[in-house]
């Protein structure tokens, strides 16, 4: 038996739940809600172990959950572009259920001691490091893109409804039996993503993205492009202002069920169980939501109830009413969480999605690792009440900063492939690790058209270093004004044919065609690849037998018959 995925029918487009239709998306959400509520249970079990020794211990679980995320995040993305990702999906299933059955058998032995628990809990984060990025690539898989946002929501909503029960569950199985049983059922929870993602028939056009890239090469594309994607950066600045004061709540929660609040573990459940069904409850107001306030309209909404609800931990002592005051933390949660989460995968291509979701993840998990530890500190020698007042303050200025640094409008960003570079004609084939390579394009420009020439190629300059280019120039003939040259270094040939294939964007294209309008009518530009030739010859030793001369350069030029005035084509280097 074999799932294979299905599209759902226009008629859900506009339909919160719609991505459910697809079988496979349908059964990872299933399966993932299953784990998830195991994943809370096995929370609230070991947070309530650490309760009685003191308030910066509590708070480390959730560094040691995700400071891994951190170190780790990054090389996670390159192995989910590199390999097949339902299989580093499958290895981190059984990598974590290995972790919860060593914590299941030591809590079942007594001999599980906050050390013990806090190193098996930064283990199981690795294996969530390890997921996270493939876990996020594969959604543009399952759901059409015009439904990421749906399914970011939905995301959101599976991790809130486990909260909502797993929780509770937890705090009463603790209570009744002990946290054994807690960790017991998180390690039963994994083989069902396990079972599904060994039955998906993943399309084979969906294989690994970066192909034969090097590891240290992968990870600086990656690092590379998030750098000049002014979109992306953007989304990862929005997370940074956000998750401090977000962490504030999950950090200092079970301190206020326990000492301000006067409630057990099963009290503690139930808090963050209200928490869970104001995010269920979200889901059915947040296409709403998002129509009316926007994406900037729906951060700033969410930071201010996150500013709220401290506010009211700090003041009252009656549980319900606490209980109350944690309905609309879910509401907001998923709400910025969806908004983040559509925002950065619409703003990235195929071949890097994983890494750049990875850095996505690095920066919202390893907010939340950096900031806990400090709200325990700060709980311990200020006072839970003063820190939770400080949790208000921090989230009502990352509220008033979406004025200042907003969300960029996603509507001109394509990030599907566009193959509209030809693969350069050169009289030698180069050795995938020849270079670095010196690319040069040179353009006629009228002199009434050169300053907007200049600032268009600005946004050329962004998409070459995006796709590989590590320096980057234009310059302006000084005997002959009409003429500019646009040069840019690429460390290997591998990376410059990376840029042939698989890298350039229909975002690159439209750029590109912007810049080639203004051109003088009937010119072409001329395209040339050079080689460094330090350590040695790049040219085989011989002239090449089909080539007159091609035993006497290492330098490549092309006047590219492609490209006529304003006609749309790319250059062909």
């Amino acid at each position: 038996m074999s799932i294979a995925p299905s599209s759902p029918g226009p008629a859900e487009t506009d339909s919160p739940w719609a991505p459910l239709a697809g079988r496979v998306f349908r059964a990872l959400w299933i399966a993932q809600l299953v784990s998830n509520t195991g994943s809370w249970m096995q929370t609230v079990g070991a947070q309530w172990l650490l309760v009685g020794h003191g308030a910066a211990v509590v708070t480390l679980v959730q560094t040691a959950a995700s400071l891994p995320v951190v170190l780790l995040a990054l090389p996670s993305g390159v192995a989910a572009d590199r390999f097949d990702r339902r299989s580093v999906l499958l290895a981190a299933q059984f990598a974590m259920l290995a972790v919860s059955g060593v914590l299941a058998a030591l809590a079942f032995a007594d001999a599980l001691t906050p050390t013990l628990l806090l190193v098996l809990t930064f283990a199981l984060g690795c294996g969530t490091a390890l997921m996270g990025p493939a876990w996020q690539a594969i959604q543009p898989e399952l759901v059409e893109r015009r439904r990421l946002g749906q399914a970011a929501a939905l995301g959101a909503v599976n991790m809130n409804l486990a909260r909502a029960v797993g929780p509770a569950l937890g705090g009463a199985v603790v209570a009744a039996t002990g946290a054994g049983w807690v960790f017991a059922f998180n390690a039963a929870s994994y083989l069902g993503i396990a079972a599904v993602l060994v039955l998906w028939r993943r399309p084979p056009a969906a294989g690994p993205a970066a192909g034969r890239e090097r590891l240290v090469a992968a990870l600086y594309a990656g690092r590379r492009y998030v750098w000049n994607a002014p979109g992306v950066r953007r989304v990862l600045l929005r997370t940074l202002l956000f998750v401090p004061g977000g962490a504030a709540l999950w950090a200092l929660l079970p301190l206020s069920a326990s000492r301000t609040l006067g409630l057990g573990s099963g009290g503690y459940g139930l808090l963050l169980g209200a928490v869970g069904l104001g995010a269920v409850a979200g889901a059915f107001v947040l296409p709403r939501v998002r129509r009316v306030l926007g994406a900037n309209g729906t951060l700033v909404a969410g930071a201010l109830v996150f500013a709220g609800v401290p506010a009211v931990l700090a003041t009252v002592r009656v549980p319900w009413l606490a209980a109350v005051a944690l309905l609309p933390a879910g509401l907001a949660w998923i709400a910025v969480l969806a908004t983040l989460n559509a925002a950065v995968q619409t703003r990235l291509p195929g071949w890097v999605r994983a890494r750049g979701l990875a850095v996505y993840l690095m920066v919202f998990q390893g907010g939340q690792a950096l900031a806990a530890p400090l709200w325990g500190a700060l709980a311990d020698r200020a006072g839970l009440r003063a820190c939770l007042l400080a949790a208000c303050a921090v989230s009502l200025l990352g509220a008033a900063s979406v004025r200042r640094w907003p969300l960029h409008d996603a509507e001109g960003i394509d990030p599907a492939p566009a193959d509209h570079w030809p693969t350069p004609p050169l009289v030698f084939e180069p050795g995938e690790a020849d270079g670095p390579v010196l690319v040069s394009v040179v353009y006629r420009v009228p002199a009434d058209d050169r300053a907007e020439f200049t600032d268009r190629m600005r946004r050329v300059a962004r998409s070459r270093r995006r796709t590989g280019a590590v320096d980057w120039g234009l310059y302006q003939d000084g005997d002959d004004p009409e003429r500019f040259v646009e040069t840019y270094l690429v460390a290997t040939w591998a990376e410059h044919r990376a840029q042939h294939r698989v890298r350039l964007t229909a975002t690159d294209r439209r750029h590109e065609e912007r810049a080639r309008e203004l051109l003088v009518p009937g010119t072409l530009p001329e395209v040339t690849h050079a080689f460094d030739t330090a350590s040695g010859p790049v040219v085989p030793d011989g002239p090449d037998p089909r080539v007159p001369g091609s035993g006497d350069t290492d330098t490549d030029t092309d006047t590219d018959p492609s490209l006529g005035s304003g006609s749309g084509s790319g250059i062909s280097g």
